[in-house]
């Protein structure tokens, strides 16, 4: 099984990506858990949901991986939460960072928010550039500082979905 993973800031089209990824590859797509846990409580999220969100998010990827399929796409993973929490809150619970260092995943597919127009779908909270940039960056930075293996994927929608290709090919080849 290969664990690929779409990360970055909001409106970058990691779920596009994801379900296209999904469509042309095959496997299992786990989708953000935490656009569910907003529908669900209808309320902004605040520092004492973080572990509720995490959980569910890894009881999501833990139920796919037990499935083992030969390709497991996940939309997001813990780092989007532990950035989020630090970003909107201040702080993060420590067992994030600890819990996604010990999982194993392949491929990272970091977007960039460069050449694509920020979407409103009512959970999103960043729709200025240098907001979304300062994200991708801190995603960047915890990737190259915990040795993950990650490739970074802009330009239109036309050359971020043959960038993702060409990847989950090489990772799927390798």
């Amino acid at each position: 099984m290969k664990v690929l993973v779409l990360t970055g800031p909001e409106s970058s089209g990691k779920s596009w990506l994801a379900a296209r990824l999904h469509r042309a590859f095959g496997g299992l797509l786990v989708d953000e858990y935490v656009r569910d846990f907003i529908d669900s409580e209808q309320r902004d999220t605040c520092l004492a949901d973080i572990p509720a969100i995490a959980r569910g998010q890894l009881a999501r990827e833990d139920a796919a991986r037990s499935r083992a399929p030969h390709l497991l796409i996940l939309d997001t993973h813990l780092l989007s939460n532990i950035l989020w929490s630090r970003t909107l809150f201040g702080a993060c619970p420590a067992w994030l960072e600890e819990e996604l260092l010990q999982r194993r995943y392949h491929q990272q597919l970091l977007l960039s928010p460069e050449g694509i127009d920020w979407q409103d779908d009512g959970q999103r909270c960043q729709p200025g550039l240098a907001e979304r940039l300062r994200f991708h960056e801190e995603c960047r930075h915890w990737l190259i500082s915990r040795n993950q293996p990650f490739v970074e994927i802009r330009g239109s929608w036309a050359e971020r979905e043959r960038q993702a290709f060409a990847h989950t090919r090489a990772l799927l080849s390798g």
